[in-house]
């Protein structure tokens, strides 16, 4: 700390030293422009309405009045001097911009700079930019936007007059000083755009307007349609996209629907050409013309975004358009996103008769993902992939399907389906295929495709289409995609090949199905095809093959190879297990995983990645729960996850988060009283209990197992199956088991919520209570829960345990629903009596559990008293029989009202 501060001193001291140099500096020359504007009075340069200001009048650190901001603006009118002009801008730029902007001046200052952005001089141009982007750091959004619309003005007037005379097809020298002027203002202009929307929320709605209307007029700046030079003009748009090629501005514009609103209301209104003419540029000279224009020009964005010193500054022809078809795709994706952008189609195209809508757009998209140009070198593929189409298309239409409004229904037709699948189609007619990248572009397609199952609406687009289709008119979605699947699993497709990119284009398709067969909708699609026996046989053939691998050699150079080859091997391995593993989402995929035969190494692989902390699929809307609890509904599931580890593995570090606790956890405050029943460390794990312990596991974990009940525990013994939780924490009935827990209230409390869920299961509970007597341990445990005095048995003693207990003994011991019992409340109310529920160490149960049947119930009971008599009666009735009827008769008869009496047959009882 000490060597920090002294540090920090030094520093400081250095950058004071620095502002005091500088602040002498800035007096003397004030005072030496000062004295020169005063002879320069008396020479007779201004008029005699002049105020006779004190030397602060060209202090950056002093207030500016109203005739010295007069002054000024009479200084900076185009028709003085240029030396006069040049003196005056220097003491615009060093006075307070807040000054400036709010006095009564400003409008003629704005005027004559916007005129002056003009000047041929470059340093006087340069000075009138520095002032403006001085102004936009340190003034708020209602006085920079008059900053912001004069420059977007001068720029559109420059863009309309006759001087400027640049075309497309010559290219772009930025090195050029008029250009490079021009991509400055133009820089500073996209600066604002993409700072100003942090701040407008806060000013009136006018105010945005302003910026706004004056960057879409700029933007729509173009030729008219009738010009010659019209197709080749060089409009504003392509210098903003030379500065922000993918439209970030745009972005930020539209991410609020404060600012969204207005945009689009301008589009649609007045500015409406603006996203014609990105729609007929895409739609037309690149889309429909994609095939024609030469391979490089995807490279060639690389040159045009990344520059050394060693390459000339200048753009060509084909390099701009390219640019502009970028920020032109970015535009109309954003475009897309929203519903107000997608009002603003269909659109006529230029020169043709067709329309565009919004399906026609999408479909264009995809088009781009299967005839992008392939990179010649390898080496330019890494920096020009965010800028190829493929690329960003996939981002656009990832960002549609991540939408659950109206942009995702837009994915959601056949026609979009029927353009994903095309080299699909293809590939399983036999037909020659003009694709380039064909492994890369079914990656993608597959990428698209599985986002759209894995929502609820897509899912059934792809298995009925669009207005429901039957799949025996002509096959859906999901049918091509399983047939296709199932091809390359068989190695069917001749055209594809490779031993890296092959088995990543069938993992993308099998997880396309398994974003299907993961529900019982679609399973029951699937079935017919037997995809689970097609992926079980590829597994197998792998397993062996990477079990042939060779033991790789020191000094061998086909270590490395045979190294990379295993772990390809390997990653495909646990790819085909992990998509039989899915099949268990549902109980009719669980037997089909189970006919497979893969079961124990599916759940051996889940336990495997669970162990490393692997993450779930994003798309994915289950997780290991879901097909733990699936397994466990199975004998054979029950007994695959407790041979693989994965019981253990959860007992154990349920034991760690309940008894050990975190042992790097900083206790800032202590806990409050009282403490949750369950400490929410533990809450994972009791959830996990819950799915995995269905009436199937118990029996299969339980059953015939003797309870351990040791005379000793010791502290370190840690508990690893289901029946040492029982032992350990819900039949607490030695005090061994007792003195043996750390946190004995938490960990039983813990055990009784877990016994309160199992006995919900009739099944569950007829085995705890045959096995192992768990009524009668909880009512000891009461019966041993009073006080003691010296007359004798004195009361129940009121804690969190005793409490729970007595909730369990009555959820346990009574049978029904609201109607029938009453459950006591675990809570403790305020008052003499916080616990007005009795409790109790002996059967039967107290009389305010149960609940009073109503009197329509009456003849009912009757009838069921009259049927219990003659199954008594009967000679024939199966062994048992006599006792479960008459407990159930003394049910019914104590649910009766007390003014009903019964035959007298009923004595018989």
């Amino acid at each position: 700390y000490k060597e920090m501060m002294h540090a920090l001193k030094n520093v400081m001291m250095v950058v004071v030293e620095s502002l005091i140099n500088k602040f002498e500096e800035d007096r003397m020359r004030n005072k030496e422009l000062e004295c020169k504007t005063k002879k320069e009075r008396q020479s007779g340069y201004y008029t005699d309405n002049c105020s006779d200001s004190d030397s602060s009048f060209n202090q950056s650190y002093a207030f500016m009045s109203q005739e010295q901001l007069q002054l000024l603006a009479e200084r900076l009118d185009p028709i003085q001097p240029k030396e006069v002009r040049q003196e005056a801008l220097q003491t615009l730029c060093s006075a307070p911009p807040s000054d400036i902007l709010s006095s009564e001046s400003w409008p003629d200052l704005r005027k004559h700079l916007t005129v002056s952005l003009s000047d041929p001089d470059a340093s006087f141009s340069e000075k009138i930019l520095r002032f403006y982007a001085k102004t936009f750091s340190s003034s708020p959004f209602n006085m920079t936007r008059d900053v912001y619309t004069s420059l977007a003005r001068h720029l559109e007037l420059y863009f309309l007059s006759g001087e400027y005379s640049l075309r497309v097809s010559a290219g772009l020298d930025v090195s050029n000083t008029v250009i490079n002027g021009l991509l400055k203002k133009v820089r500073l202009l996209n600066e604002y755009q993409k700072e100003a929307p942090c701040s407008w929320i806060r000013h009136p709605e006018k105010y945005m307007e302003e910026v706004v209307e004056s960057t879409l007029s700029l933007l729509s700046v173009e030729h008219e349609p009738n010009h010659p030079a019209s197709p080749d003009f060089l409009s504003p748009v392509y210098f903003l996209a030379l500065l922000d090629i993918k439209a970030v501005w745009f972005k930020k514009w539209t991410h609020a629907y404060y600012s969204r609103k207005v945009v689009f209301r301008l589009l649609e209104k007045k500015h409406k050409s603006l996203v014609d003419i990105r729609k007929n540029f895409f739609a037309v000279r690149v889309v429909r013309h994609w095939n024609r224009l030469p391979g490089e020009v995807v490279v060639l964005i690389f040159f045009s975004i990344v520059k050394d010193d060693k390459q000339n500054f200048s753009y060509t022809g084909p390099e701009l358009q390219y640019i502009y078809f970028v920020h032109s795709l970015c535009l109309l994706g954003r475009l897309l996103i929203y519903k107000q952008g997608q009002d603003l189609f269909p659109v006529q195209l230029k020169n043709k008769k067709d329309s565009v809508s919004v399906t026609d757009m999408l479909v264009l998209f995809i088009q781009l993902i299967y005839y992008s140009p392939s990179y010649p070198k390898p080496a330019l593929a890494a920096h020009t992939g965010s800028y190829s189409p493929e690329s960003l298309v996939m981002e656009i239409l990832q960002v549609f399907c991540d939408q659950t409004g109206s942009a995702a229904e837009c994915l959601y037709t056949d026609a979009v389906i029927d353009a994903l699948l095309h080299p699909v189609q293809i590939l399983l007619s036999g037909t020659e295929v003009h694709i380039n990248c064909l492994e890369k572009t079914l990656f993608d397609v597959a990428d698209i495709l599985a986002r759209i199952a894995a929502s609820e609406d897509g899912l059934s687009v792809l298995l009925y289409g669009e207005n429901g289709k039957n799949a025996e008119d002509s096959p859906t979605a999901a049918h091509v995609i399983v047939q296709f699947t199932k091809k390359l699993l068989h190695d069917d497709i001749s055209l594809l090949s490779g031993p890296e990119r092959l088995p990543v284009v069938k993992g993308a398709f099998i997880f396309v199905c398994r974003q299907m067969y993961r529900t019982c909708e679609g399973l029951q699609a699937l079935i017919p095809y037997g995809l689970h026996e097609s992926i079980a046989e590829a597994w197998r053939k792998t397993s062996l093959l990477s079990e042939r691998v060779p033991t790789p050699v020191t000094g061998v150079d086909s270590t490395s190879s045979i190294s990379h080859e295993s772990k390809n091997s390997l990653l495909w391995e646990e790819t085909l297990l992990d998509a039989l593993l899915n099949f268990s989402a549902t109980p009719k995929g669980l037997f089909l995983l189970q006919s497979t035969g893969a079961l124990n190494d599916c759940v051996n692989f889940m336990f495997s990645s669970l162990s490393k902390k692997l993450q779930t699929n994003e798309y994915e809307e289950f997780g290991s729960s879901v097909i733990v609890t699936q397994m466990a509904t199975t004998p054979t599931g029950a007994v695959a996850l407790q041979s693989s580890g994965f019981i253990k593995a959860l007992v154990t570090e349920l034991w760690a988060f309940l008894e050990c606790g975190k042992d790097d956890l900083r206790i800032t405050q202590p806990k409050s009283i009282p403490v949750d029943p369950i400490d929410p460390s533990c809450r994972k794990p009791f959830l996990s209990l819950v799915n995995l312990l269905t009436c199937t596991a118990v029996f299969e974990l339980l059953s015939k197992r003797d309870m351990p009940n040791k005379p000793m525990y010791s502290f370190r013994e840690v508990p690893t199956d289901i029946i040492d939780i029982i032992d350990r924490l819900i039949i607490l009935n030695s005090e061994a088991k007792i003195h043996s827990l750390f946190g004995y209230e938490q960990s039983h409390i813990f055990g009784l919520r877990l016994l309160n869920v199992l006995c919900c299961e009739l099944n569950t509970l007829l085995l705890l209570e045959t096995q192992y007597k768990v009524s009668q341990v909880l009512l000891t445990a009461q019966e041993e829960n009073v006080t003691e005095t010296s007359e004798g048995p004195g009361v129940f003693i009121i804690d969190g345990v005793s409490v729970e207990r007595n909730h369990v003994l009555v959820r346990m011991n009574l049978i029904g629903g609201p109607q029938e019992r009453i459950l006591p409340l675990r809570a403790l109310d305020k008052g003499s009596d916080p616990y007005p529920w009795p409790m109790f160490s002996s059967f039967p149960l107290p009389k305010c559990y149960l609940a009073e049947t109503p009197r329509k119930a009456e003849f009912k009971q009757d009838k069921d008293l009259d049927k219990l008599l003659t199954l008594l009666k009967s000679p024939e009735k199966p062994t048992g029989w006599t006792e479960i009827c008459r407990k159930q008769f003394c049910k019914v008869m104590k649910a009766r009202p007390e003014s009903v009496s019964g035959p007298s047959e009923y004595d018989l009882i």
